[in-house]
C-alpha cells in the first residue's frame, strides 16, 4: 500500500472512530451536577482523618475528573452553585438551588441533575426541592461521609451511582431521590440515622425505593404522595420564605424558646413532642396563646417513626392545630414554610400536610 492509500485509509477510519465516538455520546443522557459542597467535596489532613476534616474544599471540576467512569454513562456538565457545609444551608440557598434547578431541567439538552452535597441536611434539601421542581426528570442528591482524601472514600462511587440514576429513564416520575451506598431513598421518607456509617441514610419502616446494581437502577416500590410537577408551590417569585422554627419535647421542659420564637417573629411553630406529639403541661399554654395570636402550630413527633395522629395527644380541632402525619420536625418545617406562601388557614395546611 502507498503512503498516500495509507492516509486515506486512515484518515477514513478516523473519520469513522469520530463518529462512532460522536454518536455513542450522542445516545448518553446529558446529566448536570450541580455542586454545594459538603464531605464529599472535603479533604482531610491524612489518607486516614475521617472525622474533623474540612468539608466543602474540592471543587466540581476536580469532582467529575475524580471519576472518569462518568463519561461511560452520561454526557456529563458540572456547575459550582455554592460550596459549603450542608450544617450552614439557608432558606436562601435553597431558594436559589431550586431555581436553578428548574432553570436547567426546563432545557431540552437536559436530561438529569446530580446535586452534591454535605450529608448533615441532605434530607431537608431533598424535601425541599421535591416539593418545588417542576419537572418529572430525574433529579438526584448524593453526598459521602468520608472525605475525598480518605482510605475507601465513598464519594467517587456515590457520585457514578448517582449520575447513572438521574440519567435513568426508570427515574423519570419518582420525585427527588438520595442515592448513596447503593440505596436509592426517596426525598420525603429519608432520614440520617448514624453519625457516621456509610450507610446512615434510611427510610426507617417505609423503606428504600430500590438499589444500584450493575450500573442500573432497581425500583422496588413506588412514590405515593404528590410531588415535583404535580405540587403547587412556586418559587420563582419567592425571595424569601416565612419564619418558622421547631420546639423540642423533653421532660421537664418549659415555654422559654417558644415564647423566643414567636417574640423574634415566627409564623409557624414546630413542636416535636415526645411519643405521638405529646404536649406537656409546661408548653401546651405557651402553644395555645401563640395559635392565639396568629402563629401555626404543627404538632410533629421526636420519635422518627409513625403518624402523629390527629385529636390523639391533643384535641387538634379544639385548639386549631396542625399534625405533621409522618413528616419528621424538620421536614414538616419545609412544609409550613412553604405553605404559609399560600395560605394561613390551618384547615387548609392540614390538607397539605396530608397530601404532601
Amino acid at each position: 500500500m502507498t503512503m498516500t492509500k495509507f492516509a486515506s485509509a486512515l484518515a477514513v477510519c478516523t473519520a469513522l472512530l469520530t463518529s462512532a465516538v460522536a454518536f455513542a455520546q450522542d445516545k448518553l443522557p446529558n446529566v448536570t451536577i450541580l455542586a454545594t459542597g459538603g464531605t464529599i467535596a472535603g479533604t482531610g489532613a491524612t489518607s486516614t482523618t475521617t472525622i474533623g476534616y474540612t468539608a466543602a474544599k474540592v471543587g466540581v471540576e476536580r469532582l467529575i475528573e475524580a471519576v472518569p467512569e462518568l463519561k461511560k454513562v452520561a454526557n456529563v456538565k458540572g456547575e459550582q452553585v455554592f460550596q459549603i457545609a450542608s450544617e450552614n444551608m439557608t432558606n436562601d440557598h435553597w431558594l436559589k438551588l431550586a431555581k436553578r434547578v428548574n432553570e436547567l431541567l426546563a432545557q431540552s439538552d437536559v436530561d438529569g441533575i446530580v446535586i452534591t452535597h454535605g450529608t448533615d441536611t441532605i434530607e431537608e434539601t431533598a424535601y425541599f426541592l421535591n416539593l418545588t421542581v417542576k419537572s418529572a426528570k430525574p433529579v438526584v442528591i448524593v453526598g459521602a461521609m468520608r472525605p475525598s482524601t480518605a482510605i475507601s472514600a465513598d464519594g467517587p462511587v456515590n457520585l457514578y451511582n448517582a449520575v447513572t440514576l438521574a440519567g435513568s429513564k426508570d427515574a423519570v416520575g419518582k420525585g427527588v431521590l438520595v442515592s448513596l451506598n447503593d440505596q436509592i431513598n426517596a426525598g420525603r421518607d429519608v432520614t440520617k440515622t448514624n453519625t457516621s456509617t456509610a450507610d446512615t441514610f434510611r427510610t426507617p419502616e417505609l423503606g428504600f425505593l430500590g438499589y444500584m446494581q450493575d450500573n442500573k437502577a432497581h425500583f422496588y416500590r413506588q412514590v405515593i404522595r404528590k410531588h415535583t410537577a404535580e405540587t403547587e408551590f412556586d418559587v420563582s417569585k419567592l425571595d424569601s420564605l416565612p419564619q418558622v422554627d421547631i420546639v423540642y419535647g423533653y421532660a421537664n421542659n418549659n415555654r422559654v424558646a417558644l415564647d423566643a420564637f414567636v417574640k423574634a417573629g415566627a409564623k409557624g411553630i414546630i413542636h416535636a413532642g415526645v411519643g405521638d406529639g405529646s404536649l406537656s403541661n409546661a408548653m401546651k399554654p405557651g402553644l395555645v396563646e401563640a395559635r392565639k395570636a396568629g402563629v401555626l402550630i404543627v404538632r410533629s413527633s421526636r420519635v422518627g417513626n409513625g403518624i402523629v395522629a390527629r385529636n390523639g395527644e391533643a384535641n387538634d380541632d379544639e385548639l386549631d392545630f396542625v399534625v405533621s402525619d409522618t413528616l419528621n420536625a424538620q421536614k414538616a418545617r419545609i412544609l409550613l414554610m412553604l405553605a404559609l406562601t399560600k395560605t394561613t388557614d390551618s384547615k387548609a395546611i392540614q390538607k397539605l400536610f396530608y397530601t404532601y
